[in-house]
């Protein structure tokens, strides 16, 4: 049975070094860590990292990023990963947020889904997630 979770929450990106120098491409890499605190259906803190890549292209570009939530959902408590992977072309965006399988703990042992971000106007950031609890394997 899917559920439904949404709420809003924080978060703050900090640069961080790159573990090599490839600038001559012509593409502008970064890497960033990211402190996210979850509010609403979800009452979580979590951590993780992303790398991104500009192009020569306007509005062109890329990020990846794994964080660890760790909290509350509907009342279980317990960690699971999140796994981004978005790309944005020439302005259009695409976005996929997954729970990494079988990374759920605790409570949430055997969860799944999708998340969705929504920035509404003024910066805000807002979550959307459609998952479900599956018996652990």
């Amino acid at each position: 049975m899917t559920e439904h979770a949404k709420g809003p929450f924080d978060v703050k990106l900090a640069p961080a070094a790159l573990a090599f120098d490839d600038s001559d491409d012509g593409a502008a890499r970064g890497r960033m860590s990211l402190d996210k605190h979850y509010h609403g259906d979800l009452e979580a803190a979590s951590k993780g990292e992303m790398l991104t890549a500009m192009t020569g292209t306007q509005g062109s570009a890329g990020y990846v990023a794994i964080e660890k939530v760790v909290g509350t959902l509907g009342g279980r408590h317990g960690t699971f990963a999140l796994q981004h992977f978005a790309t944005m072309t020439r302005g259009a965006p695409r976005l996929e947020i997954i729970v990494v399988p079988d990374s759920g703990t605790g409570d949430l042992a055997g969860l799944g889904g999708t998340m969705k971000i929504v920035i509404a106007e003024g910066g805000k950031h807002f979550y959307e997630f459609e998952y479900h609890l599956d018996e652990p394997a």
